[in-house]
């Protein structure tokens, strides 16, 4: 097949988890089939396109920067969002140039198939009808879970209206789409019952198990470890409420109880709530997330706001290190609870379950195996790879059978 791929961004440098769900599945995608890969780039980063041909066959890019949270930049951005239809997670990735590029190649190529990836990617399209979107989230859910979570009355006001912005968008997208791929089934039974779509399909998520495999001269493990990008509020909400919620409970008992932060942009509120306790390193961005798993003794994901899956838990599994996550943190995964995972949604019960893995090797040891066993019998990126392949085939590009428009 020869298929177009647009989405928000280049997948290097790859520091965020739906990133690295888009690379694996092209990396195989693109061992058979031919990819154009259309995004947009920031002007400074030059590795984006330049390691592109790893996953894809052309690379067509266009400049535009998305101005981050804590950027003076993003200020007339939230204020054109208190009007504007679309939501700001959305707008923020608008480029009318990158939409003029991708029609151009509509109307010169005979694709076989094309890839919306991410909701932030549909501006790109001026028609949606011949494209499978690829939801790595139920964006709605998200933004209502910001709302349940937000102790803010200011914040609580605006998430409350980007959720409802948020939901009559995403509805209108999935509706527009000519199949919706979702990354699990509690995200696609979602999007059928909140939007009305029925053109749903999910995949696996996946993990490069050669790439995470413990090596024998892998460092004694010690202490717990959170990975992910520390500026995507989900990731920033669960950390902080480790910190103040459930690590002073593990150090009642254990008090030399060590915890690193890994991952890219920490937020001002993980930095002050890191400084609160002692014992806890806050590393920013790393070139190499293996060498902090393979050093922990467990792995937290006290998420309480998400959606989509969570890569980080399969690689996790794949490193041998043992997880610990809130329900919401394992949403829409594929485990046995105690047996290659474990859940605790209350604080306590999230620190007590620490405790024994971190004191009890002989337990540690046995969930680690059994989770590596599970990841390498089904979370390889070939087998999802091959479950992409299949919904591209069934819905090609040169048919449509939805006849509403993207509203804009």
């Amino acid at each position: 097949m020869k298929i177009l791929w647009v989405s928000p961004f280049f997948l290097h440098p790859t520091d965020r988890g739906a990133q690295i769900r888009t690379l694996g599945t092209l990396r195989e995608l693109h061992k058979r089939h031919e990819i154009h890969f259309a995004a947009l780039n920031p002007p400074r980063n030059l590795e984006g396109p330049a390691r592109s041909n790893e996953y894809s066959s052309r690379a067509i890019v266009e400049e535009h920067a998305a101005p981050g949270r804590r950027s003076p930049a993003i200020v007339p951005q939230l204020l054109k969002s208190l009007v504007d239809p679309v939501p700001l997670a959305v707008s923020r990735y608008a480029s009318a140039g990158l939409r003029q590029k991708i029609d151009a190649q509509i109307a010169a190529e005979r694709y076989d198939a094309i890839v919306c990836d991410f909701l932030a990617a549909a501006p790109s399209f001026s028609d949606l009808r011949r494209a499978v979107l690829f939801e790595h989230n139920v964006e709605t859910t998200i933004f209502e879970r910001h709302v349940e979570q937000s102790r803010s009355f200011v914040k609580r006001a605006f998430f409350r209206m980007q959720a409802a912005k948020m939901e009559a968008y995403e509805r209108t997208v999935c509706r527009a789409a000519r199949h919706v791929v979702a990354v699990s089934e509690i995200d696609a039974a979602r999007i059928r019952e909140r939007f009305g779509v029925e053109r749903v399909s999910s995949v696996r998520t996946g993990v490069d198990l050669e790439y995470f495999a413990r090596p024998a001269d892998a460092p004694p493990a010690a202490g717990m470890v959170f990975c992910g990008s520390m500026d995507w509020l989900p990731n920033v909400d669960g950390v902080v409420y480790f910190l103040r919620e459930i690590l002073p409970r593990i150090r009642a008992k254990l008090p030399d109880a060590a915890f690193t932060i890994a991952g890219r942009s920490p937020d001002p509120k993980v930095l002050r709530a890191a400084e609160e306790v002692e014992g806890v390193l806050v590393t920013g961005r790393v070139d190499d997330m293996r060498s902090y798993l393979w050093r922990a003794k467990v792995s937290v994901v006290p998420l309480r706001i998400g959606g989509g899956t969570r890569l980080k838990i399969y690689e996790c599994m794949a490193a041998g290190v043992p997880v610990v996550s809130t329900p919401i943190g394992a949403e829409g995964l594929r485990y046995t609870d105690g047996e290659d995972i474990v859940l605790a949604g209350d604080p306590q019960l999230f620190a007590d379950a620490c405790i024994r893995l971190l004191t009890s090797e002989t337990e540690r040891l046995a969930l680690a195996q059994r989770a590596r066993a599970r990841a390498v019998a089904e979370f390889s990126w070939e087998a999802v790879s091959r479950e992409f392949e299949s919904i591209l085939a069934q819905n090609p590009a040169s048919a449509s059978e939805v006849s509403s428009e993207l509203k804009r």
